[in-house]
């Protein structure tokens, strides 16, 4: 942690980056002030397919003009809506306008759900957890927690599956996935049991797609490994999106069940992609599936391979147990490789580059392996390191942002010292 030292003004700060505002909260908005979304923005074939989903039942109307739905569960006779089949008939505004009032102005999770996706046209991912039940059909903590912490690894390793094909990502192509997820909401878990996301479909379709797909190629797999005791279906499955986190993900959400279910709903707005079923059937794993599941996780760890790269990055930390000799640098990495940061092992000579590029604010370029072990963290064989040439600007936005570092600062006094020679 850096502190600024006594009697130093405090920087001048520019004015803050305008946020991006996040659809749910314009959602959160227009429910608070009890208006709910414009009618003429829905399609009344988009809010009947939403309605069927979510568990409310047709109980009637006009055919062909309107039908009268009811909500699940207790609130059944409490509540009706009125929707018209299509816009062709001159009250249809009228009753599009009055079933979405009564939509925000109920209070179950479902009509939230509703809202949210005719606010934004979301693909669904539901995953349900078969638990034992507490007092009050409640769920302990841990299990609501260990659910939204399983959903997003999931999600997190859809997101990977669309970057690259891999047995084993690591830390590679992690900063691009977390990004990916930052547009995904999140709908209301009660009892720890159920979880939806909403995937809106302009930005993050393909992670659901992708997902989906490398879903259904696992239960494949593990159906083979239980049938055959072979595991060659999980190699054939990476080519699907099956990886060493999507395996870890799903040991999570199983892990403490009696099973678990997640099923893929397309946004009626946008229709079903490519190659996906309009119907899909949610994928079931289960406590027996566990072993084959972990077998899997751990065969993907170990066999993915090493891979070549040139990487471009700035030295963030140096170390080596005495004035000379070998020594390991950790570089935060600015091109070759989608990995935040790197250790390399270097030698003399290469340690004497590496620091006098780091002391005049330029990046250096080192070729070698990006070792698995350790997640792909770690550069062996490292060779031809060189400084590279940038612009003053450049250099000196490196340069600044170094010095700032307290990493570095550590470094500069016990490499230096007061007044010694830093050029070793």
């Amino acid at each position: 942690m850096m502190h600024r030292p006594a009697g130093e003004p405090p920087r001048n700060v520019g004015p803050l980056r305008p946020v991006r505002p996040h659809p749910a909260d314009a959602l959160d908005d227009t429910l608070s002030d009890g208006r709910p979304p414009e009618s003429g923005t829905v399609d009344p074939a988009v809010l009947t397919a939403l309605l069927h989903r979510h568990g409310w039942r047709r109980r009637g109307g006009a055919p062909g003009r309107y039908g009268r739905w009811t909500p699940p569960g207790p609130a059944a006779g409490a509540t009706s809506l009125l929707v018209p089949a299509s816009r062709a008939f001159p009250d249809s505004d009228d009753l599009l306008a009055e079933a979405l009032l009564a939509l925000s102005r109920s209070g179950t999770p479902a009509a939230r759900e509703i809202l949210l996706s005719l606010a934004v046209p979301s693909d669904e991912i539901r995953w349900e957890r078969d638990i034992p039940a507490g007092p009050g059909d409640s769920a302990s903590w841990t299990a609501e927690e260990r659910l939204r912490s399983a959903a997003r690894r999931m999600l997190l390793a859809g997101a990977l599956a669309t970057r690259a094909r891999a047995g084993y990502y690591g830390a590679r192509h992690r900063r691009a996935a977390g990004a990916a997820l930052e547009s995904v909401l999140v709908g209301p878990a009660p009892g720890g049991r159920l979880l939806t996301a909403f995937l809106p479909v302009g930005t993050v379709r393909p992670l659901v797609v992708r997902l989906h797909q490398a879903l259904y190629a696992a239960r494949e797999a593990v159906d083979y490994r239980r049938a055959t005791g072979g595991m060659e279906a999980f190699d054939a499955a990476v080519a699907a999106g099956v990886s060493h986190e999507l395996a870890e993900s799903l040991v999570a959400l199983v892990r403490g069940s009696e099973g678990a279910r997640i099923a893929v709903g397309w946004a009626p707005a946008a229709g079903v992609p490519e190659g996906c079923g309009a119907l899909a059937e949610p994928v079931e794993f289960t406590p027996g599936d566990l072993p084959a599941l972990r077998e899997a996780a751990a065969r993907y760890l170990r066999a993915e391979p090493s891979v070549p790269v040139r990487i471009t990055g700035t030295v963030v930390r140096m170390r080596r147990p005495g004035p000379r000799g070998t020594g390991t640098v950790r570089l935060r990495v600015l091109a070759g490789a989608e990995v935040p940061h790197v250790r390399v092992a270097l030698d003399e000579e290469g340690y004497r580059i590496a620091g006098h590029a780091h002391l005049v604010g330029l990046p250096v370029r080192v070729l070698g392996r990006l070792e698995s072990r350790g997640g792909f963290r770690r550069l062996t064989g490292a060779c031809e390191i060189t400084p590279v040439q940038v612009d003053d600007a450049e250099r000196d936005r490196l340069l600044k942002a170094v010095q700032e570092h307290v990493e570095v600062a550590a470094f500069l006094e016990e490499t230096c010292g007061d007044g010694g020679d830093c050029g070793d």
